[in-house]
């Protein structure tokens, strides 16, 4: 009898506990989850995305809340903001969201952060993410000479400007990511930005931050709180 009751009380306890494992982070739901918009970074595409939006997908992101958006990263990135802003637009009006998030990789930073702090921004965007952003200049942008490019350089007038005053501006969340083995965004520290939750992951590339799973998972948790 102590045997059989010892074996019903394990199996209890073990119902008990799958009740409470804590479930995958999910989107709420459908119509709920606010829209996600991808920003990719210089020479890139919306081709960028493609394994983070499945990721996104699979954890209950509807097809229509994921917008892999492209551009012309050749032109400045004051233009890249405007054009960003009209797609911001376009976004909410097509899902019925108040706001959407913002996931960007690398230069696609500098045109979102830019969209935020000059042009009215930071009322649509919930979250906002640099994954590998030049956000105080690198130094790998002094051998590109596309006006994009010449913005990213380490003191340039657009970024004296983008980093004047506040850096994360409004009521928006801002978070970044940066890997000590990313070749392209040099020094290191032009990522982190002052008021944002700022993440070192861990060895990189700077295309790997697009497909990492990790960096994916605390993208995700942190946009979807």
């Amino acid at each position: 009898m102590k045997k059989t009751l010892m074996t019903a009380a394990a199996a209890v306890a073990g119902a008990l506990l799958a009740v409470q494992a804590p479930a995958p982070a999910q989107a709420s739901s459908s119509s709920t989850a606010d829209p996600v918009l991808f920003v990719h970074g210089y020479t890139g595409d919306a081709g960028n995305w493609n394994v983070m939006a499945d990721r996104f997908r699979t954890d209950g992101w509807p097809s229509s809340h994921l917008d892999q958006w492209s551009y012309d990263w050749r032109q400045s990135n004051a233009t890249t903001a405007r054009q960003l802003s009209a797609e911001v637009d376009r976004l909410l009006a097509a899902t019925g969201a108040a706001r959407v998030d913002i996931v960007s990789h690398s230069m696609g930073g500098l045109s979102s952060r830019y969209f935020l702090k000059n042009l009215g921004g930071t009322s649509k965007v919930d979250a906002w993410v640099s994954l590998g952003g030049p956000n105080h200049g690198t130094d790998s942008a002094n051998s590109c000479f596309d006006t994009s490019c010449t913005e990213m350089r380490i003191g340039s007038g657009y970024l004296a400007a983008l980093n004047s005053g506040d850096e994360t501006p409004g009521s928006s969340r801002y978070a970044t990511w940066w890997s000590p083995c990313d070749l392209v965004i040099n020094p290191d520290s032009s990522v982190p930005l002052s008021g944002a939750a700022n993440t070192r992951t861990v060895c990189l590339g700077h295309s790997d931050l697009l497909v990492d799973a990790t960096v994916y998972a605390q993208t995700r948790d942190m946009i979807n709180r």
